[in-house]
């Protein structure tokens, strides 16, 4: 897994599976063993797969559900959830329309970001959601109003189902400056964040009223190394694999993280990124 993780660390999964179109995906989840775990997978910005490796099937969306289709005279815009963030906020721009200029910054696919709640500067995907196409367990898929789930800070609940594609809708820029405000955010990026780095943005949520990048730089952390993993020195919230980190590596790099915020501030930090498969290290295959 280490070759789709933005990492580049972690264990082998047992099944890797990328359909090239949306009924192979049906048919593959219709004929899949139940009793076998699984995960999905976009671009791996948000995933960490343990040195031990994952016992179970990972599914791949960037070669099936790409498809972007503009409608309503450019008011809406469904997109599928295999397509980059990025590439959401650049089409919306080049169709004058404002409100996901926030997703430039965003490494991820469109169906992590709509699973996540991803967000940033204020604005969050599921304020610009009308409607998502979901699949089931069983290959169906169906069309479901935004009101039949209930968006958090980093999380979305509602039915069991998994995303493939939403229709958002956003207002006209008048002001005609949506590529420069992409430009903008990027060079902010560009000077706060490790960009070009190997890391998988940000690792912690924010606590409430608070920011976790700062609790880490409060707390001394920041150039903290364990192994090849090494928290950044540009912005605390990330952890960079700066030479060939293991996943161990970074694993035991968050838990300590974790232990001495808390120490320090009695802050418990909670993790954005999802950490799944098995640990070569016993101390670690319980969390």
């Amino acid at each position: 897994m280490s070759r789709h993780s933005s990492w580049r660390c972690g264990g082998v999964a047992d099944y890797f599976f990328q359909p090239q179109r949306v009924d192979e995906l049906s048919s593959f989840l219709r004929e899949k063993n139940d009793c076998v775990e699984m995960i999905w997978l976009g671009l791996g910005s948000n995933l960490l797969v343990r040195d031990g490796g994952f016992k179970g099937f990972v599914v791949s969306t960037t070669k099936a559900l790409r498809e972007i289709i503009w409608g309503d005279e450019n008011k809406s815009l469904y997109v599928q959830s295999g397509v980059s963030c990025a590439k959401v906020a650049r089409e919306a721009a080049a169709k004058n329309r404002k409100g996901l200029e926030f997703l430039v910054g965003i490494p991820g696919t469109i169906g992590g970001a709509l699973r996540m709640n991803a967000g940033a500067l204020g604005f969050e995907i599921w304020d610009f959601v009308e409607e998502v196409e979901t699949i089931d367990s069983l290959g169906n898929i169906k069309v479901q109003k935004k009101t039949e789930f209930t968006p958090c800070y980093r999380d979305v609940r509602g039915p069991a189902r998994w995303f493939v594609g939403a229709k958002l809708r956003m207002e006209e820029n008048f002001l005609g400056d949506s590529f420069e405000k992409l430009q903008a955010l990027l060079q902010k990026r560009r000077a706060t964040q490790p960009i070009g780095k190997l890391s998988c943005g940000s690792v912690f949520t924010n606590p409430s009223g608070d920011f976790a990048g700062r609790l880490i730089e409060t707390s001394g952390l920041k150039g903290c190394r364990i192994g090849g993993a090494v928290v950044s020195e540009k912005h605390a919230n990330f952890i960079l694999n700066e030479n060939n980190a293991s996943a161990t590596d970074i694993e035991r790099l968050i838990l300590h993280i974790q232990d001495i915020v808390k120490c320090k501030t009695g802050v418990i930090l909670e993790t954005e990124v999802k950490i799944v498969g098995n640990s070569m290290s016993r101390a670690l295959e319980t969390i």
